[in-house]
């Protein structure tokens, strides 16, 4: 197969296969070899010369470790929250987390390569390269329930479209808002930029944490640091995008592969051998994020005219002229296709998606997604197609939990639920008194994140509630394994209040200033920090920017807005507008169909032979 046309996989195992014909260009990993017992990794590298290339151990490659910083910005605020709201776990079954794991989720990813990037090689090999990282990421997420598709690459030669520097947190500022600029012309669930320049100190990468699927915050900033191969910079990618997807850095006991194996992904340093596989603490984290109600823009099946690569029967995704594609033939478990050539076997009608049952489409209106909290609203099958619609939730800064809070990219979030997660069930926020004069002072146990220099900030009485939070429990530490207990006292009304807060320590001496391990005491964005007021971009804002009320407004108070700015209709009213009568739902869920009507078809399909004019009347007068 052609290297312009393809990127393969290469299995692992005992039975390695590997056809490489017509390569005009290859660069990656062979990845394991059995050999005498062993497993090895190899690096293939085209060398100047047509159609040959250098093969050589990975583990031979003599390179600097390098770390990453998590973000803790102005911008989102996102520190990872382990085990985050299990009040709002608490509300799905243990089938519907097991569905959130097991249904395969797609990341739609745009690659940026910038100008020092490109000067290292010429314009095909950056592309190359990049490409090849994204199929590497993509396999190592594979594992995970998760497709990576590159739906755009681009490369800036010339001049850089933002400023990239070698600090790496306004370097990512800077890209994530170029990104929020440019998603109308390049839509993507999630963008990585990669820089050819070197940022400050060990630092690799730097990404946001939960912010996967965010319009604002779905991103990251990576130096390739392995300019040899698309190895070590597929390992940083999958990495800072493990961040987004609220993954934090393994502490001792998660990862079990060997370090010369390249041990895990979600390790706080890297190097080489290079990480493939990702710890059981990563996919734990995941399952929350997603239970959580995060993740919302991954259920849809990417469009496959913009995958980047050219099309292939073979590649797991469904392509104009196939009838469906399970993968190769190695790997394809449907019953209901031929892995060969993308046809369906005899009889079938579909091959894959939730919206197809036995080869058979489901019928119109069931229920295919339920909502995964209540922020999320529901999808129905439409008996044409095998996937699932994608999955829509109310618009930012809808309300929810009674009024007390905000939906924020479909989650819940309120302080009561965040307090909960770090302390237990017993906690609950401290009085306003404590975020104010715990977050004033600026500094690591207080305050409202960091500047683009990395420094403390201080918060504003009205910008307190978005610094680090303060709870109220009896719980003698907090739940996360590295965050220790900050106890401080404050006087209000003649009376002392105990306010409790939690910090993270670095692990390793050699860490960042900025801090390798996770803080998760910073209280999330798209938490209610006041009357209509809500954590945003560093401080607490009036949350009529985020424009709900006058979405919703068109809704004709039978509905509310969802995240496509679709009116999603109560029972009993038709979209688009809900102005008229009908069963509800929205132009984006699929056709709602009520369950008496699909009750009342079987009924007439079995009693209408000995009854057929009675129950005719019956339909006349009950419909």
């Amino acid at each position: 197969k052609s290297r312009k046309n393809c990127t393969k996989h290469h299995g692992s195992g005992g039975k390695q296969k590997i056809k490489i014909k017509n390569t005009q260009m290859l660069f990656g990993l062979l990845n394991p070899i059995a050999w005498n017992h062993l497993c090895v990794s190899y690096l293939i590298e085209p060398l100047p010369e047509a159609q040959r290339h250098a093969v050589f151990r990975a583990e031979s490659l003599h390179l600097p470790r390098g770390s990453c910083v998590h973000h803790h910005g102005d911008e989102d605020h996102q520190d990872r929250l382990n085990d985050f709201i299990h009040g709002m776990m608490s509300l799905q079954s243990r089938r519907e987390k097991r569905e959130l794991s097991r249904n395969m989720k797609y990341v739609e990813l745009l690659l940026v390569a910038d100008s020092a990037e490109w000067h290292q090689r010429s314009l095909d090999r950056t592309r190359q390269k990049l490409l090849e990282a994204a199929n590497l990421v993509d396999k190592y997420y594979k594992a995970l329930n998760i497709r990576v598709a590159l739906i755009g690459l681009e490369v800036w030669t010339d001049q850089d479209k933002i400023s990239v520097s070698d600090n790496p947190r306004s370097t990512l500022d800077a890209f994530l808002s170029w990104r929020r600029k440019m998603l109308k012309t390049l839509p993507n669930d999630n963008a990585q930029l990669i820089t050819g320049r070197s940022f400050q100190g060990t630092t690799i990468g730097l990404a946001p944490l939960r912010t996967m699927c965010s319009d604002y915050q779905s991103g990251g900033v990576n130096t390739d640091h392995a300019p040899v191969s698309s190895v070590g910079v597929a390992a940083t990618i999958a990495h800072e995008m493990g961040h987004n997807f609220g993954m934090s850095h393994d502490t001792a006991g998660c990862c079990q592969a060997r370090a010369e194996d390249g041990g895990c992904i979600m390790a706080a340093a890297t190097g080489a051998p290079f990480p493939k596989v990702f710890s059981g603490c990563n996919l734990r984290e995941l399952e929350v994020f997603l239970s959580s109600g995060g993740g919302k823009c991954l259920f849809n099946v990417p469009n496959t005219n913009s995958l980047y690569g050219g099309r292939r029967c073979g590649n797991g995704y469904l392509e104009e002229g196939e009838e469906c594609d399970c993968g190769d033939e190695e790997e394809c478990a449907s019953p209901c296709c031929n892995a060969n050539n993308c046809t369906l076997k005899a009889g079938a009608e579909c091959a894959h998606g939730v919206c197809c049952h036995n080869c058979k489409l489901k019928e119109p209106g069931d229920l295919c997604r339920a909502p995964s909290g209540p922020c999320d609203l529901p999808e129905y099958c439409d008996g044409k197609t095998e996937s699932c619609p994608a999955n829509f939730y109310l618009v930012d800064g809808s309300s929810c939990a009674e009024g007390k809070a905000y939906c924020y990219t479909g989650m819940c979030l309120t302080l009561e639920l965040q307090c909960r997660s770090l302390w237990g069930r017993d906690a609950r926020p401290a009085p306003d008194l404590c975020f104010q004069e715990v977050n004033r002072a600026g500094d690591m146990y207080g305050n409202c994140g960091k500047d683009q220099q990395g420094s403390y900030r201080s918060c504003s009485d009205r910008d307190a509630k978005c610094g680090k939070i303060q709870c109220s429990t009896s719980a003698s530490k907090p739940i996360e394994n590295n965050a220790v207990r900050i106890e401080t006292t404050v006087t209000g009304d003649k009376k002392k209040i105990l306010c409790l807060g939690t910090h993270v320590y670095n692990l390793q001496p050699d860490e960042e200033p900025q801090g390798d391990t996770l803080d998760p005491g910073l209280v999330l964005t798209g938490t209610r920090c006041g009357d209509d007021s809500i954590c945003f971009n560093g401080g607490c804002r009036n949350a009529s920017f985020l424009r709900a009320g006058e979405c919703t407004s068109k809704c004709h108070g039978h509905g509310l807005c969802n995240n496509n700015h679709n009116c999603h209709c109560d029972s009993g009213w038709a979209p688009p507008w809900c102005s008229q009568s009908g069963s509800g739902g929205s132009v984006d869920s699929g056709p709602v169909i009520p369950r008496s009507e699909s009750r009342v078809l079987p009924f007439v399909l079995i009693i209408c032979p000995p009854l057929g004019g009675f129950v005719s009347l019956l339909f006349v007068f009950h419909p």
